[in-house]
């Protein structure tokens, strides 16, 4: 037998490890839970194979946590109670501190958005999971057209586009003499065309007719 022959559990044992090593790193909590849920199913595997049944228990139960938080999540993804989206003042200290925060991961996403450029008239909603701020939408009145200066969501929760709260009440900007929403060009994997909210692309923007 060749030495891969003879040492493939071995590998399958480490290769179990290093995936649940991996999966500590990730930042987004979807991706976190399916790779940890991976990790915990190639571990009970292993050590089933190899008659550690302490470790076979132990990995059943972490697959069964990942399994209840990955259905929370999927179930909570297009739930508006999960989410509360508050507006906000575009010129608020916690806003600013948020921006700041985050300036780094917003121009890498969104590089042409300067939040020194904000001024009173804009209008700003936050998105919020509880009491943590998943998401900022940001917007600059053009006649009747809501232009996006941002629409930013954090590592975290970027598995679940949380800023559709926002555009799934359009009675929000449309009552407020909205008829269009474009979006910026130059963003980085924008996901409207995901939301069926009814965006459309337009060159290198998104519309949303109201």
């Amino acid at each position: 037998m060749t030495w891969l022959g003879d040492h493939w559990l071995d590998l399958f044992g480490w290769f179990g490890s290093a995936l649940l090593i991996f999966s500590l790193l990730q930042t987004r909590v979807l991706r976190f839970r399916l790779l940890n849920l991976a990790a915990s199913l190639s571990l009970v595997v292993f050590n089933a194979l190899v008659g550690v049944w302490p470790m076979v228990g132990m990995n059943l139960a972490t697959s069964s946590i990942n399994l209840w938080f990955i259905a929370r999540m999927l179930r909570e993804r297009h739930d508006d109670t999960a989410f509360d989206v508050l507006q906000v003042g575009p010129t608020d200290a916690y806003l600013c501190h948020f921006l700041t925060v985050h300036e780094t991961d917003i121009r890498r996403h969104q590089p042409g958005f300067d939040a020194g450029d904000l001024h009173d008239g804009d209008l700003a909603f936050q998105v919020e999971k509880g009491d943590e701020t998943v998401g900022v939408v940001l917007i600059r009145r053009d006649g009747d057209v809501a232009r996006v200066l941002l629409d930013y969501v954090t590592p975290r929760f970027r598995d679940f586009s949380p800023g559709e709260f926002v555009w799934r009440r359009a009675s929000r900007l449309r009552d407020r003499g909205f008829r269009k929403v474009l979006t910026p060009p130059g963003m980085v994997a924008p996901y409207y065309d995901r939301l069926g909210t009814g965006f459309r692309r337009e060159g290198e923007s998104f519309v949303l007719n109201l």
